[in-house]
């Protein structure tokens, strides 16, 4: 019978989530002390600075405590719950291949072993103590490192390690090469032991250049850990108090840094959508249209792709460190999307390269995945030019602040039935304002200029989305 020790109990810290982030928030426990999970169970969901994430445990065992409640912020690294495994030292079984009978250890004088080092969920396998003996053979060519570093990622969760295992790259790679599109197979790794990197997938990709995530000042001094209540009132009720943290956190970095960084100027104009809006209603009755989201913002995000494709120096970014201009032959077009977690700003993949229906599905399982909460950090890196719709709050306008490493972004104000002057006559018409902000460094006056009246001309005459295009 197998007892539990104190030496058995695992401590699971909080994982990096491969984004480059220091801390995330806890946002729900699924599990309680006494509770008994396995490999691969998810404990807990967290937040980090862009996205919520569930945890799984990378062992089988017993919850001893959850040393953070639910609305605390935790850095990576810090163990946020105890499990107690069974057998002695806790140590991860090896994978279970050939049953060789067992040997004795040798006489001379081992090192002690190590335990099982963090990786980017849970930990990796023990480092035994025993030696094996040598297994004849084709397995006796696989290096040891590389079987352990099969074994760590794979969490334990597969059998014996084969010459045939799939690419060797931690979950968050995955999920990265996934949302781009990245065929781990055919990647040649360059992490140690066979390892694909993050660097290996974005080079495989189409958008080679994305600029960095927004990395959040470093928590080296942080104040005790904050009660489970989402605030804090002060003063009776004169004064609530609100942690900045999560997704509010990074937005206000990211909108400082930006702001004081790239010289930011906006320009407008108003123009008459009257067209644009009979478009949209005979576009939804059209056959090929059918099941999809079609609404103005479609329009106006295919108008700026054709404006950009006749203005292309606009789809650029500033690289300070080598001092060039970075012009991107590809648009990764940003839609500001508001979310019950704050603002984020996914952006749709080469969307210069899509036909209209195309753009319209991708426009829909964006705002439906924001809305949902499940956008993926991948999904909010990359973007070239952004896309605001302030006019769904019924403002007329704005000046919008650039997302940073981007080179414009434009803002659209509520459409609405105004008197205007139409072929010599007042009459009246379906109006919106435009803004577009740029920076400064990158975009001219006249750039700028002709960005925003060619996004205008197309609007107020949607036929040129075919002359132009």
């Amino acid at each position: 019978m197998t007892t539990m020790t104190e030496a058995s109990v695992r401590e699971f810290k909080m994982p990096d989530v491969g984004e480059g982030l220091t801390e995330a928030e806890i946002l729900k426990w699924y599990v309680q002390p006494g509770d008994t999970v396995t490999d691969g169970q998810v404990v807990c969901e967290v937040e980090t600075a862009k996205a919520a994430v569930e945890l799984p445990i990378p062992y089988d065992g017993v919850v001893r405590a959850l040393h953070f409640p639910e609305g605390t912020t935790v850095d990576v690294g810090t163990s946020i719950i105890a499990v107690a495994v069974a057998g002695a030292g806790g140590a991860a079984p090896e994978a279970p291949a050939e049953q060789p009978k067992p040997e004795a250890a040798e006489p001379e004088e081992e090192p002690k072993p190590q335990g099982r080092q963090p990786v980017l969920v849970g930990y990796g396998v023990a480092t035994s103590a025993t030696r094996r003996r040598p297994r004849k053979g084709p397995e006796a060519t696989v290096p040891a490192q590389a079987a352990q570093a099969v074994q760590a990622e794979l969490n334990g969760h597969d059998g014996a390690v084969t010459d045939k295992a799939r690419p060797l790259a931690k979950p968050p790679v995955r999920k990265l090469a996934k949302d781009l599109g990245v065929d781990l197979a055919a990647i040649v790794p360059s992490g140690a032991d066979g390892i694909i990197t993050r660097e290996d997938v974005h080079a495989a990709a189409t958008a080679t250049t994305a600029p960095e995530p927004v990395v959040e000042t470093p928590a080296a001094v942080r104040p005790a850990p904050a009660p489970a209540a989402p605030a804090a009132t002060f003063d009776g009720a004169r004064e609530t108090r609100v942690p900045v943290k999560g997704v509010r956190k990074a937005t206000a970095a990211a909108m400082v840094g930006s702001a004081f960084t790239a010289p930011h100027v906006t320009e407008f104009v108003t123009v008459d959508v009257t067209r644009t809006m009979k478009l949209v209603e005979e576009l939804k009755q059209d056959k090929d249209m059918q099941g999809l989201r079609v609404n103005p913002l479609l329009l106006i995000a295919k108008a700026l792709l054709v404006a950009i494709k006749r203005n292309p120096d606009v789809n650029a970014s500033w690289d300070e460190a080598n001092q060039e201009i970075v012009l991107k032959h590809y648009v990764n077009l940003g839609i500001a999307a508001a979310t019950p977690r704050g603002l984020i700003v996914p952006n749709i993949k080469d969307a210069h390269a899509k036909t209209l229906p195309q753009l319209a599905e991708s426009l829909g399982e964006l705002v439906s995945t924001a809305r949902e909460g499940k956008t993926s950090p991948a999904a909010m890196q990359g973007g070239t030019v952004t896309i605001t719709n302030v006019g769904v709050f019924g403002v007329d306008t704005g000046t919008p602040i650039l997302n940073p490493g981007e080179s414009a972004i434009l803002a659209v104000g509520a459409i609405k039935l105004q008197p205007w002057v139409h072929k010599g006559k007042v009459k009246p018409r379906q109006v919106t304002t435009l803004a577009l902000s740029f920076d400064h460094r990158l975009v001219d006056g006249e750039l700028g200029s002709k960005v925003l009246a060619d996004v205008a001309a197309i609007l107020e005459q949607p036929k040129r989305l075919i002359t132009w295009a």
